[in-house]
């Protein structure tokens, strides 16, 4: 039986949807005790903020710190706490709102780790390149089958190589700072696919 392999390969752009803020909020105090109060008092006005632009469940902490802080000549000089967190935002605009309104009421207790903007429905968009890539070896295997004066047959087997929507696609985020806002700008991710896929000669 005389066969053809090919692989195809697909991409599809999709925008991001969703914002990760990774923020923590921190503060410094000459002993552990005072360090600690002070950075739960921003911790808790943080979060009371988050709560006003996202759901609570959307919320989430991701560590809690404490560890003693030196000069420039090592010494200690006293103690430094963090309270991080990760907090998602359905909008893209909800999320510059958010970190502008943190910003402006946490002041220096806040620290910005990274703004992470996600793909939702990467089902959907890994199955738009599989469908290309798919499309793409079959053109392929029909151009060979003619070079050799032969026609395409029946599909012996599919194997798909790599699918990176298979998990969640990120991209990083832009931002543009104004005065008054932060403005998250999607941009586009690109999901890619390839699959090897063998058909008989007739």
């Amino acid at each position: 039986m005389r066969t053809v392999t090919v692989t195809g390969s697909g991409i599809s752009h999709v925008a991001p949807d969703v914002a990760v803020l990774r923020v923590v909020a921190v503060q410094r105090g000459e002993g552990v005790a005072q360090a600690y109060e002070a950075m739960s008092a921003s911790a808790a006005s943080l979060v009371e903020i988050a709560v006003r632009h996202t759901d609570p469940s959307r919320i989430s902490s991701t560590g809690v710190s404490v560890f003693p802080t030196h000069d420039h000549e090592g010494a200690r000089s006293g103690y430094e706490a963090r309270h991080s967190y990760a907090i998602m935002c359905d909008d893209l605009a909800v999320a510059g709102d958010l970190l502008t309104d943190l910003a402006q009421k946490i002041g220096d207790a806040l620290g910005v780790d990274s703004v992470g903007l996600e793909v939702t429905d990467g089902a959907s968009a890994a199955a738009e390149a599989r469908e290309a890539a798919f499309s793409d070896a079959r053109e392929r295997a029909m151009s060979l089958a003619r070079m050799a004066g032969l026609g395409l047959g029946q599909v012996e087997s599919i194997v798909e190589t790599t699918a990176q929507g298979d998990s969640i696609p990120r991209v990083a985020s832009k931002l543009a700072m104004s005065r008054d806002a932060v403005g998250l700008e999607p941009g586009e991710t690109a999901v890619s696919c390839s699959v090897t896929v063998v058909w008989t000669l007739n």
